[in-house]
């Protein structure tokens, strides 16, 4: 049997979820929402990719807070009119696609906030500006030396932002999510708190990896008080640069939260100083996956430059991590687990609208399928 379409268990308080496949869709923004609202592009974006074969989807970086949002076109849920956004299109989605996984990414863009989308060019906005506002983050250290610097969160701040990630948990389960990964990668705010090179603090959540550590972990643990369910995180398990945070803190990093119970964590790199140099290579980041799942035995996703099936299947195979998560690939073939399970003799679901859209040698790759018609 192909691990690729092996089943997995992802543990959680509540006794967690078994996913019916090792296949992830990664969070990748879309900066189409208006005021951190969902519209009609995420409906035909979250059907779209709910009906590829993954076992699960993971909706967008979705700010806890207006000012955590990377873009002013970026998801959100930290109001009501959010949250009904989101559940009201999950559920359409959802009524139109397979019976799928769903997950949620909770983020704070800290510092690389108030930005224009990429399309625009993805330069900051300065507060003042259209669109703009005021970014905070761990210090007042800007991403790039000629924008405009964060506030320094102060000890208000902080709670401020940990009590909008534990509320914005309860909006996401109250959404119709079935899991939820914290973002701590990519140069966001809970990355720039782990790595010196945006984290210049002198107080307890700055210096030591102890203290780096102290507000991802506060934060982590927050929403694990107010629930229950499958909870992972995202990490940047290097940061690509010298006297950055690195793979060896990571494992520390992630198996503290052990502590709280945590379900499994997502293995990236790099975005938090402009002076990263990335070898970029095909499965570039999967060292990485495998140093945390071999040091820490929690369960691993990797991601990166992950685009054939045969490649994907030796990862899980050599045992480098336990699911592999895929972005752009699933954007640009949108049927890419159809494609993988006719590579791999797996099968996966579909809906009964594309069942004959199959060539005949691989009609075995759709669950219960059923062909008539005259």
């Amino acid at each position: 049997m192909s691990h690729l379409f092996s089943e997995f268990h992802l543990p959680a308080p509540n006794g967690g979820i078994t996913l019916p496949n090792r296949m992830i869709v990664a969070p990748m923004c879309q900066y189409s929402a208006v005021d951190g609202i969902a519209n009609d592009w995420h409906l035909m974006h979250w059907a779209n990719l709910l009906n590829s074969g993954a076992a699960a989807f993971i909706i967008e970086a979705s700010g806890v807070t207006d000012t955590g949002r990377i873009t002013p076109g970026c998801l959100g849920i930290w109001n009501d009119a959010c949250e009904a956004a989101i559940t009201d299109t999950l559920k359409r989605a959802r009524a139109i696609s397979p019976k799928s996984i769903v997950g949620l990414q909770l983020a704070h863009a800290g510092r690389k906030a108030s930005s224009h989308i990429p399309s625009e060019g993805g330069a900051s906005i300065p507060p003042g500006e259209a669109g703009g506002w005021q970014t905070v983050g761990p210090s007042n250290v800007p991403h790039l030396a000629h924008e405009h610097p964060p506030l320094a969160l102060d000890k208000a701040g902080l709670e401020q932002i940990k009590a909008a990630f534990a509320t914005s948990a309860q909006r996401a389960q109250r959404a119709g999510v079935d899991f939820i990964e914290l973002h701590g990668a990519h140069g966001y705010l809970l990355h720039q708190f782990l790595s010196p090179i945006a984290n210049h603090r002198t107080d307890e959540y700055g210096g030591s990896l102890e203290n780096r550590m102290r507000f991802p972990i506060e934060v982590f643990a927050a929403v694990r008080a107010v629930y229950d369910g499958v909870l992972g995180v995202r990490v940047s398990a290097s940061d690509w640069v010298e006297g950055g945070f690195t793979p060896q803190e990571t494992v520390i990093f992630t198996n503290r939260l052990k502590e709280y119970q945590i379900s499994f964590v997502h293995v990236s790199s790099g975005g938090v100083a402009s002076s990263q140099k990335i070898a970029v290579g095909p499965g570039y980041q999967v060292p990485f996956a495998k140093i945390v799942k071999e040091q820490t035995g929690l369960a691993t996703i990797a991601v990166g430059m992950i685009t054939e099936p045969h490649q994907a299947e030796a990862i899980l195979e050599n045992q480098e991590a336990d699911l592999i998560a895929f972005a752009r690939a699933f954007l640009y073939k949108p049927r890419w687990g159809w494609e993988a399970a006719a590579a791999l003799n797996g099968q996966v679901e579909a809906v009964a609208q594309y069942w004959r859209c199959l060539p005949r040698e691989h009609q075995h790759v759709f669950k219960d399928l059923k062909i008539g018609g005259r």
